[in-house]
Protein backbone atom coordinates (compact mmCIF):
# COMPACT_ATOMS: atom_id res chain seq x y z
CA UNK A 1 0.00 0.00 0.00
CA UNK A 2 1.43 3.38 -0.96
CA UNK A 3 0.82 6.25 1.40
CA UNK A 4 0.25 9.13 -1.04
CA UNK A 5 -0.69 11.65 1.67
CA UNK A 6 2.34 10.74 3.77
CA UNK A 7 0.56 11.04 7.09
CA UNK A 8 3.16 10.53 9.82
CA UNK A 9 2.96 7.95 12.55
CA UNK A 10 2.63 10.71 15.14
CA UNK A 11 -0.30 12.20 13.22
CA UNK A 12 -1.94 8.77 13.09
CA UNK A 13 -1.46 8.37 16.85
CA UNK A 14 -3.15 11.74 17.32
CA UNK A 15 -6.18 10.48 15.38
CA UNK A 16 -6.28 7.18 17.26
CA UNK A 17 -6.01 9.04 20.56
CA UNK A 18 -9.01 11.21 19.69
CA UNK A 19 -11.04 8.14 18.65
CA UNK A 20 -9.59 5.61 21.09
CA UNK A 21 -13.06 4.41 22.13
CA UNK A 22 -13.99 3.66 18.53
CA UNK A 23 -11.55 0.85 17.71
CA UNK A 24 -10.28 -2.33 19.33
CA UNK A 25 -6.95 -4.10 18.81
CA UNK A 26 -6.31 -7.79 18.20
CA UNK A 27 -4.24 -8.51 21.31
CA UNK A 28 -3.12 -11.98 20.18
CA UNK A 29 -1.69 -10.61 16.93
CA UNK A 30 0.04 -7.85 18.90
CA UNK A 31 1.64 -10.24 21.36
CA UNK A 32 2.70 -12.76 18.73
CA UNK A 33 4.51 -10.11 16.72
CA UNK A 34 5.93 -8.04 19.54
CA UNK A 35 9.58 -7.58 20.50
CA UNK A 36 10.33 -6.57 24.09
CA UNK A 37 12.32 -3.38 24.57
CA UNK A 38 13.54 -4.13 28.09
CA UNK A 39 14.52 -7.15 30.16
CA UNK A 40 11.46 -9.17 31.06
CA UNK A 41 10.42 -9.09 34.70
CA UNK A 42 8.49 -11.85 36.43
CA UNK A 43 6.46 -11.82 39.66
CA UNK A 44 8.35 -12.66 42.84
CA UNK A 45 11.38 -11.82 44.96
CA UNK A 46 14.77 -13.43 44.33
CA UNK A 47 16.83 -14.32 47.41
CA UNK A 48 20.63 -14.39 47.73
CA UNK A 49 20.68 -18.00 46.45
CA UNK A 50 18.79 -17.06 43.30
CA UNK A 51 15.57 -18.76 44.41
CA UNK A 52 12.35 -16.89 43.60
CA UNK A 53 9.59 -16.56 46.20
CA UNK A 54 6.31 -16.26 44.32
CA UNK A 55 3.53 -13.92 45.50
CA UNK A 56 0.74 -15.73 47.32
CA UNK A 57 -1.75 -14.08 44.94
CA UNK A 58 -1.95 -13.87 41.17
CA UNK A 59 -4.33 -12.28 38.65
CA UNK A 60 -6.71 -13.76 36.13
CA UNK A 61 -8.36 -11.90 33.29
CA UNK A 62 -12.10 -11.35 33.59
CA UNK A 63 -12.32 -10.93 29.83
CA UNK A 64 -11.11 -13.85 27.77
CA UNK A 65 -11.30 -11.83 24.59
CA UNK A 66 -9.35 -11.46 21.38
CA UNK A 67 -9.73 -7.67 21.18
CA UNK A 68 -8.94 -4.92 23.70
CA UNK A 69 -9.32 -1.16 24.02
CA UNK A 70 -6.32 1.16 24.13
CA UNK A 71 -6.22 3.38 27.22
CA UNK A 72 -3.74 5.91 25.87
CA UNK A 73 -0.62 6.60 23.82
CA UNK A 74 2.40 8.25 25.46
CA UNK A 75 5.65 9.76 24.25
CA UNK A 76 8.64 9.08 26.47
CA UNK A 77 10.16 12.05 28.26
CA UNK A 78 13.78 11.62 27.22
CA UNK A 79 13.99 9.05 24.41
CA UNK A 80 12.36 8.79 20.99
CA UNK A 81 9.95 6.17 22.29
CA UNK A 82 6.18 5.87 21.82
CA UNK A 83 4.14 3.54 24.03
CA UNK A 84 0.60 2.20 23.82
CA UNK A 85 -1.12 1.37 27.12
CA UNK A 86 -3.63 -1.48 27.19
CA UNK A 87 -5.91 -1.87 30.19
CA UNK A 88 -7.80 -5.08 31.01
CA UNK A 89 -10.04 -6.16 33.86
CA UNK A 90 -8.63 -8.78 36.21
CA UNK A 91 -9.41 -10.43 39.53
CA UNK A 92 -7.12 -11.49 42.36
CA UNK A 93 -6.96 -15.20 43.12
CA UNK A 94 -4.92 -17.29 45.55
CA UNK A 95 -1.99 -18.90 43.75
CA UNK A 96 -2.33 -22.24 45.53
CA UNK A 97 -5.97 -22.99 44.67
CA UNK A 98 -7.24 -20.11 42.48
CA UNK A 99 -9.79 -19.08 45.11
CA UNK A 100 -10.94 -15.52 44.27
CA UNK A 101 -10.13 -12.68 46.67
CA UNK A 102 -13.25 -10.53 46.71
CA UNK A 103 -12.68 -8.07 49.56
CA UNK A 104 -9.61 -6.22 50.84
CA UNK A 105 -9.56 -3.37 53.37
CA UNK A 106 -13.34 -3.14 53.24
CA UNK A 107 -13.35 -2.76 49.45
CA UNK A 108 -14.68 -5.06 46.76
CA UNK A 109 -11.71 -5.98 44.57
CA UNK A 110 -13.36 -8.27 42.05
CA UNK A 111 -13.02 -5.66 39.30
CA UNK A 112 -9.39 -4.54 39.18
CA UNK A 113 -7.33 -3.51 36.17
CA UNK A 114 -3.99 -4.64 34.81
CA UNK A 115 -1.93 -2.33 32.62
CA UNK A 116 0.51 -3.34 29.90
CA UNK A 117 2.64 -1.02 27.82
CA UNK A 118 3.52 -1.97 24.25
CA UNK A 119 6.31 0.04 22.67
CA UNK A 120 5.40 1.16 19.15
CA UNK A 121 8.61 3.11 18.54
CA UNK A 122 11.77 2.39 20.55
CA UNK A 123 14.70 4.81 20.43
CA UNK A 124 13.61 6.22 17.09
CA UNK A 125 12.96 2.84 15.43
CA UNK A 126 9.64 1.23 14.70
CA UNK A 127 9.02 -1.75 16.98
CA UNK A 128 5.51 -2.76 15.86
CA UNK A 129 5.04 -3.15 12.11
CA UNK A 130 1.25 -3.32 12.07
CA UNK A 131 -1.92 -3.31 14.15
CA UNK A 132 -4.97 -5.43 13.40
CA UNK A 133 -8.10 -3.57 14.46
CA UNK A 134 -11.86 -3.54 14.30
CA UNK A 135 -13.45 -0.13 13.89
CA UNK A 136 -16.86 0.78 15.34
CA UNK A 137 -17.10 4.34 14.00
CA UNK A 138 -17.67 5.10 10.32
CA UNK A 139 -16.26 8.57 10.93
CA UNK A 140 -12.95 7.09 12.11
CA UNK A 141 -12.97 4.64 9.20
CA UNK A 142 -13.49 7.49 6.71
CA UNK A 143 -10.60 9.48 8.23
CA UNK A 144 -8.23 6.50 8.10
CA UNK A 145 -9.32 5.69 4.54
CA UNK A 146 -8.84 9.30 3.43
CA UNK A 147 -5.34 9.18 4.94
CA UNK A 148 -4.62 5.87 3.15
CA UNK A 149 -4.11 4.12 6.46
CA UNK A 150 -6.77 1.44 5.85
CA UNK A 151 -7.06 -0.16 2.45
CA UNK A 152 -10.77 -0.93 2.03
CA UNK A 153 -13.65 0.49 0.04
CA UNK A 154 -16.53 0.14 2.47
CA UNK A 155 -16.97 0.35 6.22
CA UNK A 156 -17.88 -2.89 7.98
CA UNK A 157 -17.71 -3.05 11.76
CA UNK A 158 -17.48 -6.85 11.56
CA UNK A 159 -14.24 -6.86 9.56
CA UNK A 160 -10.70 -6.68 10.83
CA UNK A 161 -8.48 -4.05 9.20
CA UNK A 162 -4.69 -3.97 9.13
CA UNK A 163 -2.99 -0.65 9.85
CA UNK A 164 0.52 -0.88 8.38
CA UNK A 165 2.70 1.29 10.56
CA UNK A 166 5.87 0.47 8.61
CA UNK A 167 4.61 2.37 5.55
CA UNK A 168 4.42 5.64 7.45
CA UNK A 169 7.17 8.17 8.17
CA UNK A 170 7.60 8.48 11.92
CA UNK A 171 7.38 12.27 11.92
CA UNK A 172 6.25 15.10 9.71
CA UNK A 173 8.81 17.61 8.47
CA UNK A 174 6.51 20.64 8.75
CA UNK A 175 5.93 20.75 12.51
CA UNK A 176 6.78 23.80 14.59
CA UNK A 177 8.31 22.91 17.93
CA UNK A 178 7.80 25.00 21.04
CA UNK A 179 10.20 27.58 22.44
CA UNK A 180 12.03 25.98 25.39
CA UNK A 181 12.81 29.20 27.26
CA UNK A 182 11.76 28.96 30.89
CA UNK A 183 10.47 25.40 30.69
CA UNK A 184 13.34 23.80 32.57
CA UNK A 185 13.16 26.21 35.50
CA UNK A 186 9.42 25.60 35.73
CA UNK A 187 9.84 21.83 35.65
CA UNK A 188 12.70 21.96 38.16
CA UNK A 189 10.67 23.90 40.72
CA UNK A 190 7.71 21.57 40.34
CA UNK A 191 9.94 18.49 40.61
CA UNK A 192 11.47 19.69 43.87
CA UNK A 193 8.15 20.60 45.46
CA UNK A 194 6.54 17.38 44.23
CA UNK A 195 9.41 15.41 45.79
CA UNK A 196 8.86 17.13 49.15
CA UNK A 197 5.14 16.33 49.01
CA UNK A 198 5.74 12.70 48.00
CA UNK A 199 8.12 12.29 50.94
CA UNK A 200 5.41 13.56 53.29
CA UNK A 201 2.84 11.15 51.84
CA UNK A 202 4.91 7.97 52.11
CA UNK A 203 2.68 5.56 54.03
CA UNK A 204 -0.12 8.15 54.25
CA UNK A 205 -3.51 8.28 52.58
CA UNK A 206 -6.38 10.75 52.48
CA UNK A 207 -8.78 7.80 52.06
CA UNK A 208 -7.53 4.88 54.15
CA UNK A 209 -6.44 4.45 57.76
CA UNK A 210 -3.12 2.66 58.48
CA UNK A 211 -4.62 -0.84 59.05
CA UNK A 212 -6.36 -0.57 55.68
CA UNK A 213 -3.09 0.42 53.99
CA UNK A 214 -1.43 -2.60 55.62
CA UNK A 215 -4.20 -4.86 54.32
CA UNK A 216 -3.89 -3.43 50.82
CA UNK A 217 -0.11 -3.85 50.89
CA UNK A 218 -0.34 -7.48 52.01
CA UNK A 219 -2.60 -8.11 48.98
CA UNK A 220 -0.16 -6.31 46.61
CA UNK A 221 -2.45 -3.31 46.16
CA UNK A 222 -1.37 0.33 46.29
CA UNK A 223 -3.24 3.09 48.11
CA UNK A 224 -4.80 3.90 44.73
CA UNK A 225 -5.97 0.26 44.56
CA UNK A 226 -3.63 -0.58 41.69
CA UNK A 227 -2.04 -4.02 41.49
CA UNK A 228 1.58 -3.82 42.58
CA UNK A 229 3.23 -7.26 42.60
CA UNK A 230 6.93 -7.44 43.48
CA UNK A 231 8.92 -8.38 40.39
CA UNK A 232 12.43 -9.50 39.56
CA UNK A 233 14.41 -9.81 36.35
CA UNK A 234 13.73 -13.05 34.50
CA UNK A 235 17.46 -13.90 34.26
CA UNK A 236 19.61 -13.89 37.38
CA UNK A 237 22.90 -13.75 35.47
CA UNK A 238 22.75 -11.12 32.74
CA UNK A 239 26.04 -12.06 31.10
CA UNK A 240 25.01 -15.71 30.92
CA UNK A 241 21.71 -14.70 29.35
CA UNK A 242 23.60 -12.59 26.82
CA UNK A 243 25.91 -15.50 25.97
CA UNK A 244 22.85 -17.75 25.49
CA UNK A 245 21.19 -15.25 23.15
CA UNK A 246 18.36 -14.59 25.59
CA UNK A 247 19.28 -10.94 26.04
CA UNK A 248 20.42 -8.44 23.41
CA UNK A 249 21.72 -4.90 23.77
CA UNK A 250 21.28 -1.66 21.89
CA UNK A 251 22.46 1.93 22.16
CA UNK A 252 19.76 4.24 23.45
CA UNK A 253 20.17 7.99 23.06
CA UNK A 254 18.92 9.96 26.03
CA UNK A 255 17.75 13.48 25.27
CA UNK A 256 17.37 15.98 28.12
CA UNK A 257 16.74 19.66 28.47
CA UNK A 258 18.41 21.81 31.11
CA UNK A 259 19.62 25.31 31.79
CA UNK A 260 23.00 26.96 31.62
CA UNK A 261 23.45 26.24 35.33
CA UNK A 262 21.78 22.83 35.81
CA UNK A 263 22.19 20.26 33.03
CA UNK A 264 19.03 18.23 33.70
CA UNK A 265 16.51 17.20 36.35
CA UNK A 266 18.67 14.27 37.48
CA UNK A 267 20.95 16.73 39.29
CA UNK A 268 18.43 17.18 42.11
CA UNK A 269 18.52 15.13 45.30
CA UNK A 270 15.49 13.33 46.64
CA UNK A 271 13.59 15.35 49.25
CA UNK A 272 14.67 13.24 52.23
CA UNK A 273 18.31 13.14 51.13
CA UNK A 274 18.40 16.90 50.70
CA UNK A 275 16.72 17.38 54.08
CA UNK A 276 19.50 15.34 55.70
CA UNK A 277 22.16 17.10 53.62
CA UNK A 278 21.23 20.69 54.45
CA UNK A 279 19.02 20.81 57.57
CA UNK A 280 18.90 19.93 61.23
CA UNK A 281 15.63 18.42 62.43
CA UNK A 282 15.14 18.64 66.19
CA UNK A 283 12.56 18.46 68.96
CA UNK A 284 11.51 21.98 69.99
CA UNK A 285 10.99 20.96 73.62
CA UNK A 286 14.00 18.73 74.30
CA UNK A 287 16.41 20.00 71.64
CA UNK A 288 17.08 16.41 70.55
CA UNK A 289 18.52 16.26 67.02
CA UNK A 290 17.17 13.47 64.84
CA UNK A 291 19.65 11.50 62.74
CA UNK A 292 18.57 10.52 59.23
CA UNK A 293 15.45 12.73 59.28
CA UNK A 294 12.60 12.32 56.81
CA UNK A 295 9.47 14.23 55.94
CA UNK A 296 7.12 11.62 57.41
CA UNK A 297 8.34 12.95 60.77
CA UNK A 298 7.16 16.43 59.81
CA UNK A 299 3.59 15.69 60.94
CA UNK A 300 4.93 15.80 64.52
CA UNK A 301 4.10 19.30 65.77
CA UNK A 302 7.07 19.32 68.15
CA UNK A 303 9.55 19.18 65.27
CA UNK A 304 11.51 22.20 64.13
CA UNK A 305 14.02 22.80 61.35
CA UNK A 306 17.17 24.85 61.00
CA UNK A 307 20.06 25.02 58.56
CA UNK A 308 23.11 22.85 59.12
CA UNK A 309 26.49 24.42 59.60
CA UNK A 310 28.07 23.15 56.40
CA UNK A 311 31.63 21.96 56.06
CA UNK A 312 33.89 24.10 53.89
CA UNK A 313 34.61 20.95 51.90
CA UNK A 314 30.97 20.56 50.85
CA UNK A 315 30.40 21.82 47.33
CA UNK A 316 27.13 23.73 46.98
CA UNK A 317 25.72 23.39 43.48
CA UNK A 318 23.15 25.47 41.63
CA UNK A 319 20.72 22.57 42.11
CA UNK A 320 21.32 22.86 45.88
CA UNK A 321 20.57 26.58 45.76
CA UNK A 322 17.31 26.09 43.87
CA UNK A 323 16.21 23.31 46.22
CA UNK A 324 17.06 25.35 49.31
CA UNK A 325 14.90 28.25 48.16
CA UNK A 326 11.88 25.95 47.93
CA UNK A 327 12.69 23.99 51.10
CA UNK A 328 13.20 27.14 53.17
CA UNK A 329 9.83 28.49 52.07
CA UNK A 330 8.04 25.16 52.63
CA UNK A 331 9.58 24.77 56.12
CA UNK A 332 8.88 28.37 57.10
CA UNK A 333 12.55 29.36 57.40
CA UNK A 334 12.30 32.03 54.71
CA UNK A 335 8.98 33.38 53.50
CA UNK A 336 9.95 34.01 49.88
CA UNK A 337 6.59 33.04 48.32
CA UNK A 338 8.10 30.45 45.99
CA UNK A 339 5.94 27.51 47.17
CA UNK A 340 2.76 29.59 47.05
CA UNK A 341 3.54 30.65 43.47
CA UNK A 342 4.15 27.08 42.33
CA UNK A 343 0.95 25.80 43.97
CA UNK A 344 -1.12 28.67 42.57
CA UNK A 345 0.14 27.86 39.07
CA UNK A 346 -1.43 24.38 39.25
CA UNK A 347 -4.52 25.37 41.25
CA UNK A 348 -3.46 23.75 44.56
CA UNK A 349 -4.22 26.77 46.74
CA UNK A 350 -5.53 24.75 49.70
CA UNK A 351 -2.05 23.43 50.51
CA UNK A 352 -0.63 26.94 50.28
CA UNK A 353 -3.14 28.17 52.85
CA UNK A 354 -2.42 25.25 55.22
CA UNK A 355 1.34 25.80 54.98
CA UNK A 356 0.86 29.49 55.72
CA UNK A 357 -1.08 28.62 58.87
CA UNK A 358 1.39 25.92 59.90
CA UNK A 359 4.42 28.17 59.47
CA UNK A 360 2.63 30.88 61.50
CA UNK A 361 2.59 28.46 64.43
CA UNK A 362 -1.06 27.43 64.16
CA UNK A 363 -2.14 23.84 64.78
CA UNK A 364 -2.99 21.99 61.56
CA UNK A 365 -5.24 18.94 61.32
CA UNK A 366 -3.22 16.03 59.92
CA UNK A 367 -6.12 14.68 57.86
CA UNK A 368 -6.63 18.05 56.18
CA UNK A 369 -2.89 18.32 55.57
CA UNK A 370 -2.70 14.87 53.96
CA UNK A 371 -5.73 15.66 51.77
CA UNK A 372 -4.20 18.96 50.65
CA UNK A 373 -0.82 17.33 49.97
CA UNK A 374 -2.50 14.57 47.94
CA UNK A 375 -4.44 17.06 45.83
CA UNK A 376 -1.34 19.17 45.25
CA UNK A 377 0.72 16.12 44.21
CA UNK A 378 -1.94 15.10 41.70
CA UNK A 379 -2.10 18.59 40.22
CA UNK A 380 1.67 19.02 40.07
CA UNK A 381 2.12 15.65 38.36
CA UNK A 382 -0.66 16.40 35.88
CA UNK A 383 0.80 19.81 35.03
CA UNK A 384 4.25 18.29 34.51
CA UNK A 385 2.90 15.53 32.27
CA UNK A 386 1.05 18.10 30.16
CA UNK A 387 4.24 20.11 29.64
CA UNK A 388 6.12 17.01 28.53
CA UNK A 389 3.47 15.61 26.21
CA UNK A 390 2.70 18.96 24.56
CA UNK A 391 6.03 20.78 24.54
CA UNK A 392 9.05 18.61 25.26
CA UNK A 393 8.39 14.99 24.27
CA UNK A 394 7.52 15.81 20.61
CA UNK A 395 10.87 17.63 20.31
CA UNK A 396 12.69 14.74 21.98
CA UNK A 397 10.99 12.34 19.56
CA UNK A 398 12.03 14.45 16.55
CA UNK A 399 15.66 14.61 17.67
CA UNK A 400 15.77 10.89 18.44
CA UNK A 401 14.25 9.93 15.08
CA UNK A 402 16.22 12.30 12.84
CA UNK A 403 19.45 12.62 14.81
CA UNK A 404 19.37 16.41 14.47
CA UNK A 405 17.63 19.50 15.82
CA UNK A 406 14.66 21.02 13.96
CA UNK A 407 15.67 23.46 11.23
CA UNK A 408 14.45 26.42 13.30
CA UNK A 409 17.02 25.64 16.00
CA UNK A 410 20.26 26.64 14.34
CA UNK A 411 23.09 26.13 16.83
CA UNK A 412 26.45 24.31 16.75
CA UNK A 413 27.02 21.03 18.56
CA UNK A 414 29.36 21.11 21.54
CA UNK A 415 31.25 18.51 23.55
CA UNK A 416 31.00 18.25 27.34
CA UNK A 417 34.44 19.83 27.65
CA UNK A 418 33.49 22.77 25.44
CA UNK A 419 30.22 23.28 27.28
CA UNK A 420 31.88 23.12 30.71
CA UNK A 421 34.37 25.77 29.66
CA UNK A 422 31.55 28.11 28.69
CA UNK A 423 29.25 27.25 31.61
CA UNK A 424 31.44 26.18 34.57
CA UNK A 425 28.52 25.52 36.96
CA UNK A 426 27.40 22.48 34.97
CA UNK A 427 28.10 18.98 36.28
CA UNK A 428 28.39 15.90 34.08
CA UNK A 429 27.83 12.22 34.81
CA UNK A 430 29.97 9.52 33.21
CA UNK A 431 27.38 9.02 30.46
CA UNK A 432 26.90 12.75 29.89
CA UNK A 433 30.62 13.31 29.40
CA UNK A 434 30.31 11.36 26.13
CA UNK A 435 27.34 13.43 25.01
CA UNK A 436 26.66 16.14 22.46
CA UNK A 437 25.14 19.45 23.59
CA UNK A 438 23.23 22.31 21.98
CA UNK A 439 22.59 25.73 23.49
CA UNK A 440 19.11 26.86 22.41
CA UNK A 441 18.09 30.21 23.89
CA UNK A 442 18.44 29.92 27.66
CA UNK A 443 18.23 26.13 27.49
CA UNK A 444 20.69 23.32 26.85
CA UNK A 445 19.71 20.16 24.97
CA UNK A 446 21.80 17.11 25.86
CA UNK A 447 22.09 13.97 23.74
CA UNK A 448 24.11 11.12 25.21
CA UNK A 449 24.33 7.36 24.63
CA UNK A 450 23.53 4.60 27.11
CA UNK A 451 23.65 0.84 26.66
CA UNK A 452 20.24 -0.82 27.17
CA UNK A 453 19.40 -4.52 27.39
CA UNK A 454 16.22 -6.31 26.33
CA UNK A 455 14.83 -9.85 26.31
CA UNK A 456 14.74 -11.56 22.96
CA UNK A 457 11.44 -12.82 21.60
CA UNK A 458 11.54 -16.61 21.92
CA UNK A 459 8.79 -17.41 19.45
CA UNK A 460 7.39 -15.26 16.70
CA UNK A 461 4.17 -16.20 14.99
CA UNK A 462 4.20 -16.87 11.26
CA UNK A 463 2.62 -13.93 9.45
Amino acid sequence: MTNHNKISLLELIGILTEYRNNFIINIKHLRDNYQRTSIKRIPGVRDINGEISQPWLRTEYLDNVEYVLVSKFDLNRNTATLNMLVQRQVKLVKAENKTPVLEVAGLLVNDLNSFNNYTIVCDGRLNIKSLQVKISSKKLFDILKQKNVVNADDFDFRLEYTIQLDTLPLISNNVNYTNLDGLFDELAEIKVLSSVIAAHLKGESDVFVPPQLDDLKSHYLSSNVYINFPTTKEYENRQQAIDNGQIESRISYKIDIGSKEILNLNKFYSANKFLDRMYRVYDKETGEIFTKPNFVMAFNENLAFRHKLLSSRMKITKADELMQTIFDDFLGLDTNGKVKDILAKVGADSLGQILQSKNAGESVNKGEMVAALTEAKTRLDGYTEQIYQEKISPLVFYIGVTGKLPDAMVTPAMTAEELATQYPNLEFSKYEQAGTFFVVGDSIISVYPQLEYYSQQTAVAVQ
